[in-house]
């Protein structure tokens, strides 16, 4: 008997394919993401945006500055004649065009770096730093060593008494001992956190905004599959039997789920202010809008797939699929900047990386309501779209 259940199960496992698909393709294709994610997007550091800045504007300057726009780690983001002021980096490191600005500063003798740093990126600054030092210790001790090449040249002319191997003795010693101490000296690099200027906490606000989206995305595929429970306890079929019609079933739906979504969002940002100290009243328009549409398209997104799937079973497996690997590639679960540079224009086919990218204007950068507008309107997009396919798929239940 104790095979016969065995095999009971096995034969049930065949021929369920969503369990199929959790039991063997969803363990390899998570693996498969972080394995790019972790494997080859970090060790293969991806390329960073940044711009840079000479406010020496000498020879030795110029030539560090082209070295390091030409370094492959750096994605610049500006034009070979584009001249920028510190000033302007820094509105392009706030306004998230750029994820880092270097600003070469000081005198020709003594060049120094500021790294004007969006430090919502950990990665970047770091290899910036090792970037930019490495570079300014190179020029730094290239110009000691031709200079004292220079000066050594003179020295065993005017020299006197001293024979020819004195003399390049000395020399040898002196070319060593400037060349370590300028170099040293030089390679002066300086992180400048822009961002974080009187804020609070607000690295917590963009976890709360990543987690407060994946579950949104669960509690609105959940709620729509209320909808296949009534249609499988012919509740549906009543309902429609009535003046309801699915037009207005469907909008009820999501009106509902939305501000259920909305509902929640509040309470987790609001638990996060009085816990952890998220400033929340000072970005409350910002909040407002962002959890306004963003709850709307994840009820969408709940109602077309309900409208797609069959039956409870089948809708619990695809979205747990669907919903996982979007909270992935969207910035959920794992940073944006520690993915390489496909896997980040993967993730905005993704909304979770649209809503993400707008709380992140609200709450990090302190942007106004204005500049949510690619937000916005990516999100409105899916809201539309979701509830077009939706509609388009209900209508297998009127005929029925």
């Amino acid at each position: 008997m104790i095979w016969t259940v065995i095999q009971t199960g096995f034969r049930r496992l065949v021929h369920n394919r969503v369990e199929l698909v959790m039991t063997f393709i969803v363990p390899i294709a998570f693996f498969s993401i972080f394995a790019v994610i972790f494997g080859r997007g970090m060790g293969t550091t991806p390329r960073i945006k940044a711009v840079v800045v000479d406010e020496v504007e000498s020879v030795t300057s110029q030539a560090i500055a082209s070295e390091i726009r030409e370094s492959p780690g750096i994605r610049l983001m500006q034009q070979d004649d584009q001249v920028l002021t510190r000033q302007d980096a820094q509105d392009l490191v706030r306004g998230g065009s750029v994820t880092i600005a270097i600003v070469l500063t000081g005198t020709d003798a003594e060049i120094r770096a500021d790294l004007l740093a969006d430090t919502s990126d950990q990665v970047a600054p770091q290899v910036v730093t090792a970037l930019v030092t490495r570079t300014l210790m190179i020029h730094a001790a290239g110009s000691s060593g031709m200079s004292v090449m220079a000066a050594s040249a003179v020295g065993p002319a005017s020299a006197s008494g001293g024979d020819a191997d004195g003399s390049d003795e000395q020399s040898t010693t002196w070319v060593s001992d400037v060349n370590a101490k300028p170099a040293a000296a030089m390679a002066d690099v300086q992180v400048v956190d822009v961002m974080k200027s009187g804020k609070s906490n607000p690295v917590v606000s963009m976890y709360a905004a990543g987690i407060a989206v994946m579950f949104l995305l669960f509690g609105a595929a959940g709620a729509g599959g209320a909808m296949l429970e009534e249609k499988e306890n012919q509740t549906l079929d009543r309902l429609l039997s009535t003046r309801l019609s699915m037009d207005q079933l469907l909008l009820g739906k999501w009106f509902y789920q939305t501000m259920l979504g909305m509902v929640q969002v509040s309470v987790m940002f609001v638990w996060a202010m009085i816990v952890f100290g998220v400033d929340l009243w000072h970005h409350l328009d910002g909040f407002i809008v962002m959890t306004c549409v963003t709850s709307a398209a994840a009820a969408a997104f709940g109602l077309a797939l309900a409208t797609l799937c069959r039956s409870r079973g089948q809708l619990n497996g695809l979205s747990v699929i669907l919903i996982l690997t979007m909270s992935a590639l969207g910035g959920s679960m794992v940073p944006r900047y520690v993915m390489s540079d496909s896997l980040r224009q993967a993730g905005l086919w993704t909304f979770n990386a649209w809503a993400l990218d707008g709380f992140d204007k609200v709450f990090w950068r302190d942007l106004p309501v204005s500049t949510l507008a690619p937000q916005l309107v990516v999100l409105l997009a899916c809201t539309f779209g979701f509830l077009m396919l939706a509609r388009l798929l209900a209508i297998r239940w009127e005929t029925e």
